[in-house]
């Protein structure tokens, strides 16, 4: 499991929550205004070395007055504290502010189990310090559930599975991180994705997922009709596009108005429309 590819996927899905909740000291407040941009990884491709690349995503937050410097979070993930070094960070982060000529850099790494006790870096002799580094350290595993569970950031509600609570509270934590993803996220194949991440996390066993049918039973039909309706949607679409396909092969190019026919057409309306394209000379017998 990538657990890196995972937070980097929820990052990237969600930068201003993502920023709020793993940095909130520094992002909390940022205003509407502000772009989030992640750096494109062909930039970094170009100027860093191949042992940074692992590390995961720098976002560029700018403010459009122009009042303030642009501002760069490096956000690293580590499922196994034993792995992080923060002399490659410092590298990482010290490379990443010549490449974007700053030195507004906030360095943050999420733990997801444990932390490494290493949270600063100071270089020097006798006399003098020459370079002192830190960074923001979110542990998820030493964060109160009760804290979060009715936070309105989505990302905070995806990782409640990951937070401190007792095992018996378990399908609790799993049903108020499912009802934030279905409250605060409208997107449907957004819903499907971080539903992946609910239960990669909460990793209900059989026992569990039964207690959970049992004690949140609308929840459950919610999204057991949701994931039927946008199977159903996707499958739709499929033979959409496969019919579009065949009528652009056949006949060429085909009228506006007649894509959207087939694309907002029933399943048995396009079977049918698919079985005469292989007899019919016009776009018009086939349609009709």
């Amino acid at each position: 499991m990538s657990h890196d590819q995972n937070f980097k996927n929820l990052i990237l899905d969600y930068p201003r929550q993502a920023l709020a909740f793993f940095a909130a000291a520094e992002a909390d407040d940022l205003p509407e205004s502000v772009r989030i941009t992640p750096l494109r990884q062909e930039q970094l491709q170009e100027r860093l070395g191949e042992r940074f690349r692992e590390l995961d995503t720098p976002l560029l937050v700018e403010w459009p007055d122009g009042r303030r410097e642009a501002l760069l979070f490096v956000v690293e993930e580590e499922s196994d504290p034993r792995r992080f070094s923060i002399y490659r960070l410092v590298r990482y982060c010290a490379d990443l502010a010549e490449l974007c000529q700053t030195d507004r850099v906030v360095p943050i790494v999420v733990f997801l189990r444990g932390s490494p006790d290493r949270r600063s870096l100071t270089l020097g002799g006798d006399r003098h310090t020459y370079l002192s580094f830190s960074y923001i350290a979110c542990e998820l595993a030493e964060l109160p559930y009760h804290a979060y569970r009715d936070s309105d950031n989505l990302v905070a509600r995806l990782n409640l599975p990951n937070m401190r609570y007792a095992p018996d509270e378990r399908v609790a934590v799993y049903a108020d991180a499912v009802r934030g993803l279905t409250t605060l996220e409208t997107d449907p194949e957004r819903q499907l994705k971080y539903m992946d991440f609910i239960d990669i996390y909460a990793a209900l066993d059989e026992n569990e997922r039964q207690r959970y049918s049992q004690e949140y039973p609308s929840e459950v039909a919610t999204m057991t009709n949701f994931a039927e309706r946008f199977r159903e949607e996707g499958k739709q679409l499929g033979e959409a596009t496969m019919l579009l396909r065949q009528l652009r092969s056949k006949f060429g190019e085909v009228p506006e108005t007649t894509c959207k026919r087939v694309e907002t057409a029933d399943p048995d309306t396009l079977l049918t429309w698919s079985e005469r394209i292989l007899t019919a000379d016009s776009i018009e017998e086939i349609l009709h």
